[in-house]
């Protein structure tokens, strides 16, 4: 079965969509209040949907939340290129950009973490705060898929899409059954429910958002020892510069606690870590108020505490 874009992902609610241009590309956003700019990234298998309860949330807090779809995902463009971390934080700034801010908090879950942490370092004058979610730094992410057998064993889904087309298929078979498969298996019992996984199970049907989603697990691991790879590495040798909120879930199967702690060296500013009991890969979705208490409180303190 295939979905229709627009049926998938324009979904109602107190937000307004629309689709803006930026890094030669189109991206499909949803945005909701009026104020600083926060700029919400979603990770893998989701789409802007997964912030719906945080934007309200900031929204009424005198933030404009803008939560968009990342390349290859939800209503933005597919191109058969740009699956690079480099690339897709750029798309990031130029969203920034486009939406007419000289510079915007970024927060990202998963996959929009990861760019969330380059995007400071590449661009560090276009994000003022970062929120890492679910996500270690990049350079100890690539230390754990080398030498952590823990975490080797827990990323064997990004192993598995490694090989051409056949992840693909499986991700999109049974009505895309392995989207929920896969997060119910990483966030702790109980999530999602059938409603939740009905809406990311749709949007992976969106013509072409399977292979999207495995192009960048492809780069990378197949980037760890290329030049483009060893290049990346060496750039997120710069220490970020703006304060940093890092959320993740004591019972995240994914993204091992063990793995994300110690980012904060990665950090030449206010960095605060809090590990969420409870809670797997998903905290802002399985427990939308804690996560938004911790986050609120972050925002709204102007010299956030190491």
């Amino acid at each position: 079965m295939t979905v229709p874009e627009s049926s998938a992902v324009n979904i109602d609610g107190p937000w307004t969509h629309r689709d803006i241009s930026a890094n030669g590309a189109r991206f499909h956003i949803a945005e909701l209040g009026e104020g600083p700019v926060i700029l919400l990234l979603h990770g893998f298998p989701e789409f802007w949907w997964t912030w719906r309860h945080q934007m309200e949330a900031l929204a009424r807090a005198g933030f404009r939340a803008v939560a968009m779809d990342l390349r290859g995902y939800g209503g933005s463009d597919r191109p058969p290129r740009g699956y690079d971390s480099i690339t897709l934080a750029l798309d990031v700034t130029g969203v920034i950009r486009s939406l007419g801010e000289p510079d915007a908090i970024v927060a990202g879950h998963g996959v929009g973490a990861s760019l969330a942490w380059t995007a400071a370092v590449l661009r560090p004058k276009l994000v003022r705060r970062l929120v890492a979610v679910s996500m270690p730094h990049p350079r100890r992410l690539r230390t754990a898929l080398l030498t952590d057998r823990h975490q080797i064993a827990a990323s064997r889904h990004i192993f598995s899409f490694q090989r051409p087309w056949v992840p693909e298929r499986q991700l999109v078979r049974d009505d895309a059954a392995m989207v929920e498969d896969l997060m119910g298996e990483w966030a702790a019992p109980g999530w999602p429910d059938a409603a939740v996984a009905e809406r990311y199970r749709r949007a992976m049907l969106i013509p072409g958002t399977a292979h999207c989603a495995a192009e960048h697990y492809r780069w990378l691991m197949r980037s760890l020892p290329r030049p483009d790879g060893l290049q990346y590495a060496a750039r997120m040798k710069t220490p970020v510069g703006v304060p940093t909120l890092h959320l993740h879930g004591a019972l995240d199967t994914a993204i091992l606690p063990r793995t994300a702690a110690g980012s904060g060296r990665y950090v030449e500013a206010p960095y605060r870590w809090r590990l969420l009991d409870g809670v797997g890969h998903f905290p802002h979705e399985e427990a939308p108020d804690t996560f938004t208490h911790e986050l609120l409180n972050w925002l709204k303190d102007p010299e956030p505490e190491r």
